[in-house]
């Protein structure tokens, strides 16, 4: 049977392997991390605990300041705009990255006694902190186009070691140090730094270029205005938690907090399939054939909603509404894609921003008259209306770019209902054994019957790249 198994993955297209392989990692990474946890609470006090989650949410909110994320949102775009002169490009982000750390840096060590006390950290924390911005982003550079050409065996042997050595490393410091919180910090920058560094130096030594005005001008012109949106989506997936512990009390946040982390378990599968997706999706733009974009993105829906509502069935009551929130952020990026492409980063900014606003206010309004288990509800209202707020952007951009729609409204709404039916089917049948088990065994039957379409859909998926 391996025999067999093998014979057939060596068969597989070059695209099937790279898709696979980018799940594989993504799901090794957090699982990883979820072994790791009961560790670290074992040898760290609940409060130790608790300070080094406070300075890893400061890490992610310093890093969209600091480096802008440019390593996301426009890097992927301009490997695609900017195909003909891609090391180049890489290289001078991984430049403009470095001059952007620096500068923050000196900022930081200039009024340090200040930054340390509006951060409430110690110079040595704020300092891997920068350090981490620059490793991290160092990385996804690199991560990102190994994506894009599909050289997927590179990446998923430096992603499984980096995430093999950042628990081993964090244990033996924290066993070991006074300061257990620095200690953990200090053992993710460690690794990051001797991990990461030398991708730095193969993309400039390929690239040989680190400035170029009009690769930087590009960059800083396009993220700056992600910036809020970046802040927007922290808010997005945060602020209903620590409303609830401020609004209600910290054991209720406390259950909130571990149903949103089940739900998050299928943004691997929203991830893992966007970054395969999204160089042939540009590819598709800047071809302008976008019609070819169509047939893809319902089965990637189709597939999303199929992987969260079998999550709904079996997961707790909480659940649901946070699980089904997260075909909306799939859905959001499919739309969003052309908002990056043709650089209207204005708009992406204006709907994340509102979202963000209406969950804050949703939330405060409600959670004290319905409590806090509403604040999964006011999370899926909100991504809802950030997903219709884009589709109307991205029909906007495509009728004056394009002259054509990508996807029709009709179908687009037909998978959308039916989700959210079947969904909150099984909500209603929380309340009883019977008809939960019921609506688990026709589900079983119908995904049974309809198995070759799903598997044309999967196969789809995964055939529609090639190297870029």
């Amino acid at each position: 049977m391996l025999v067999s198994i093998r014979n057939k993955y060596r068969h597989l297209p070059k695209q099937v392997k790279a898709s696979l392989w980018f799940l594989i990692c993504a799901f090794f990474e957090k699982s990883i991390s979820i072994i790791a946890t009961p560790i670290f609470t074992r040898i760290m006090s609940t409060s130790e605990y608790g300070q080094f989650n406070v300075l890893y949410s400061w890490l992610t909110i310093v890093t969209i300041i600091v480096s802008l994320n440019l390593c996301y949102g426009v890097y992927t775009q301009g490997l695609i705009k900017f195909s003909h002169d891609r090391r180049r490009y890489s290289a001078a982000l991984q430049g403009l990255t470095v001059v952007l750390v620096l500068a923050w840096t000196l900022v930081y060590l200039g009024f340090r006694d200040f930054w340390n006390s509006v951060f409430s950290l110690t110079t040595t924390q704020m300092l891997a902190m920068l350090l981490m911005v620059w490793t991290s982003s160092v990385f996804n550079f690199w991560a990102g186009e190994r994506r894009v050409a599909l050289q997927y065996k590179s990446l998923a042997m430096v992603t499984l070691l980096v995430a093999i050595a950042k628990p081993l490393v964090g244990v033996l410091l924290v066993v070991y140090a006074n300061d257990k919180v620095t200690a953990r910090f200090l053992g993710l920058a460690l690794v990051e730094l001797v991990g990461y560094t030398g991708l730095f130096f193969v993309q400039m030594y390929r690239g040989k270029t680190f400035f170029s005005r009009y690769f930087w001008r590009h960059a800083l012109m396009f993220n700056i205005p992600l910036a809020p949106h970046y802040l927007s989506q922290i808010v997005l997936s945060s602020a209903d938690r620590i409303m609830i512990a401020n609004m209600v009390n910290t054991k209720s946040a406390g259950i909130y907090s571990l149903a949103y982390s089940l739900s998050q378990i299928m943004i691997l599968f929203n991830v893992a399939l966007s970054q395969t997706l999204s160089p042939w999706i540009y590819q598709k733009i800047k071809d302008r054939r976008v019609a070819d974009i169509a047939g893809v993105a319902y089965g990637a829906l189709v597939l999303i909603a199929v992987v969260n509502l079998l999550l709904i069935a079996f997961a707790p009551e909480i659940v649901p509404p946070i699980a089904m929130s997260v075909f909306f952020i799939f859905a959001f990026d499919l739309f969003a894609k052309f908002e990056f492409y043709y650089e209207r980063t204005s708009l992406i900014m204006i709907a994340s921003v509102i979202g963000a606003v209406l969950n804050v206010a949703l939330n405060y309004w409600l959670i004290p008259i319905l409590g806090y288990e509403v604040a999964g509800y006011t999370t899926l209202i909100c991504y809802v209306m950030y997903a219709v707020v884009h589709y109307w952007f991205m029909n906007r951009i495509c009728r004056e770019k394009l002259g054509t729609l990508p996807y029709d409204r009709k179908i687009l709404g037909l998978i959308t209902l039916t989700f959210l039916a079947v969904g909150f089917l099984f909500l209603g049948g929380y309340h009883s054994v019977v008809l939960r088990y019921l609506l688990i065994l026709i589900t079983a039957v119908v995904g049974f019957s309809k198995r070759d379409y799903l598997m044309t859909i999967v196969n789809q998926m995964l055939r529609v790249r090639k190297p870029i």
